[in-house]
């Protein structure tokens, strides 16, 4: 490092730091942790509201966080609350300086076909207690009723009995 600057406090934030000397190789796994933690932070926090991913955006002024979801609504929050907290636990987190991140929700435009948030509709249908094959159809049917070639459904685990299995 060079003279009287400190380290940031995480290992993180190099993607907003361009100046930082670091190696390329570092950087891209920086930012490939920074995503992979952030997917996994909004996916538990977003899975009721059909998170369907995440795009980092970074411009020289701020980083851009847009979260694609099928409602919108819920991850906005009344008066965008929810939103803002949102924006303020990534800062916090990932060492952002104030107003440099700034967190987005945009909507999927065709929610049939998006794997992930067709992921989530089938967890909640096995989770109400909704038989495994029964709750598969359902999907498959909502897939192709909205004009989808094809699609398939693997789910695996302890289906029935204790034997664990997969289905297709």
């Amino acid at each position: 490092h060079r003279q009287g600057t400190t380290p940031p406090p995480h290992p993180l934030p190099y993607i907003m730091d361009s100046q930082a000397q670091i190696s390329k190789k570092r950087k891209f796994v920086a930012d490939g942790v920074f995503y992979a933690e952030l997917n996994e932070f909004l996916m538990r926090t977003l899975s009721e509201d059909g998170y369907a991913g995440v795009e980092v955006r970074v411009t020289p002024i701020r980083t851009e966080i847009i979260i694609r979801a099928t409602r919108t609504r819920e991850v906005l929050g009344e008066k965008g609350r929810r939103i803002r907290e949102l924006t303020a636990v990534v800062q916090k987190r990932y060492g952002f300086p104030e107003n440099s991140v700034e967190l987005f929700a945009e909507r999927v435009e065709n929610r049939a076909s998006c794997a992930m948030a067709q992921c989530e509709s089938l967890r909640y249908k096995l989770l109400g207690g909704l038989a495994a094959r029964r709750a598969c159809y359902g999907v498959i049917r909502f897939i192709m009723e909205n004009g989808a070639k094809g699609v398939e459904v693997i789910i695996s685990g302890k289906l029935r009995a204790q034997r664990a299995k997969a289905m297709k």
